[in-house]
């Protein structure tokens, strides 16, 4: 069984501890980080031998979050073997770039290999970053045995669809019988458009059957065929199987995870974080079995990343992956957040909008932001980061209870309190926090008119307290 986490979360009240003491305590324990080729070694040390770097971002939409991330995990890969990424991000369209970067499939460029990645936000993974990354992962592949190459995997499970689609092409292809039963069990969701929405909704309504039961037959049918299906053609069936299994396992999740967004948040965000735990676990075990560097690092957000035992998002009875990661594998488990203070984000208005470039607002006052801002400034340091291990200098300035931000694909400044705070206790959240206290919108492959306009202001009359 997996080693449980030594942190106990702390009953949270409100600190009277002054801003200003906080910081001038964080002050004498950040590094700050100059740009040079050594600038994350203190972070390497911080991960040691520790087999899973989940590595956050406060936004989905800042240039600056993605490349530090990306930085740091080329030298993951490089200096402490580290064999593969999983991002929040679907699976088939992941797996997609992983053939890529292990020199199989179709995929001549970074860009192409990419394109599954349509699903609102394409920024999210079809930005120049993510682009350069994996170009970088190709070369880096290309010049290692098959045994040491790096894969890309991907955790989310929104892909129901999509999944569905990768499970029939694959059987097509190493069982057409089995390919036939699975078009009839799956045509349980073909009145639904590939709208999982529309699925979710019909059947908490009762207008239709669920497709449950079908789903689940359809996963146990291709599982009682894995030692077939899997011993046919080396390393590349193994992993095509292992890929065609979790697609059936991501559409019994999905069904589920879609019928329950009708019945409430909190049961829908912890089937979704399960789901991802899950996945996470399974890469780990098929790169173990298969001989391979069986450390991963994660890219997520900071709301899936940061353990939720230590934010209000356990009062709301809500858990995340970083929490389950530390549940099941103790301290083999790094949490790496990031902040900022100000700058520009590429967010939405609301859902499958186009993506704009947006200006962020100064961080408030009582919040992480602001006393790292406020660090920031007075060490002329715009760049730092802090340790928050148990024996950090700053670890006890860091673990009372203030106000954090989290922008996703949609920023809301005119209810900026409300839609993007949440109280947490930093110190407990995560491992070591990188802020950068101003940032840049991300650039997606394809920005589109509205993003290429310029930055949108937010409103001038601003209510503070909202």
């Amino acid at each position: 069984m997996p080693a449980q986490s030594s942190r106990v979360p702390r009953t949270r009240k409100r600190s009277e501890t002054g801003s200003a003491a906080a910081a001038a305590t964080v002050a004498k324990a950040v590094e700050r980080l100059d740009g040079g080729a050594s600038q994350y070694d203190s972070l390497l040390e911080l991960v040691a031998d520790a087999r899973f770097v989940l590595i956050g971002e406060a936004s989905h939409g800042t240039h600056e979050f993605y490349a530090e991330r990306a930085a740091i995990t080329r030298r993951l890969i490089d200096e402490k073997e580290f064999g593969a990424v999983c991002i929040e991000g679907d699976w088939p369209d992941a797996y997609r770039v992983n053939c890529y970067v292990n020199a199989w499939g179709n995929d001549a460029t970074p860009e192409e290999a990419l394109r599954g990645f349509q699903r609102f936000p394409t920024w999210m993974w079809r930005n120049d970053v993510v682009r350069d990354f994996v170009g970088w992962l190709r070369e880096h592949n290309d010049a290692r045995r098959e045994q040491e190459r790096v894969g890309f995997f991907g955790l989310d499970l929104y892909s129901m669809f999509g999944s569905i689609e990768s499970v029939l092409r694959y059987l097509d292809r190493v069982d057409p019988e089995a390919a036939r039963r699975a078009r009839f069990r799956y045509g349980c969701f073909e009145h639904f458009s590939e709208d999982s929405q529309a699925y979710g909704y019909a059947v908490a309504a009762n207008m239709v059957e669920a497709c449950e039961n079908d789903a689940v037959r359809q996963l146990v049918d291709l599982r009682a065929n894995a030692l077939a299906y899997a011993s046919r053609d080396g390393r590349r069936a193994l992993d095509d199987f292992f890929s065609a299994e979790q697609n059936a396992r991501l559409v019994q999740n999905a069904e589920h995870y879609y019928r329950s967004m009708f019945r409430g948040r909190v049961s829908s965000w912890n089937l979704r974080d399960r789901h991802m735990a899950d996945t996470l676990d399974a890469v780990e075990r098929h790169l173990a079995a298969t001989g391979r560097r069986a450390r991963l690092v994660v890219w997520a957000h900071n709301s899936h990343l940061g353990d939720a035992r230590y934010t209000d998002m356990s009062r709301r009875g809500e858990l995340n992956l970083g929490q389950l990661a530390r549940e099941r594998y103790g301290d083999a488990v790094r949490l790496i957040g990031f902040s900022t203070h100000t700058g520009t984000v590429t967010a939405a208005h609301d859902w499958d909008e186009p993506g704009r470039r947006r200006r962020v607002r100064p961080s408030l006052p009582g919040s992480y932001e602001r006393l790292f801002h406020d660090v920031a400034t007075d060490l002329a340091a715009p760049r730092v980061m802090v340790s928050l291990r148990p024996d950090s200098p700053a670890t006890q300035a860091l673990s009372e209870p203030r106000l954090q931000r989290a922008i996703g694909v949609i920023y809301r400044p005119d209810t900026e309190r409300v839609s993007h705070y949440y109280d947490v206790d930093l110190a407990g959240e995560f491992d070591a926090l990188i802020h950068i206290d101003e940032t840049s919108a991300l650039r997606g492959l394809e920005p589109g008119e509205q993003w290429e306009r310029g930055v949108e202001e937010p409103p001038e009359t601003f209510p503070s307290g909202v």
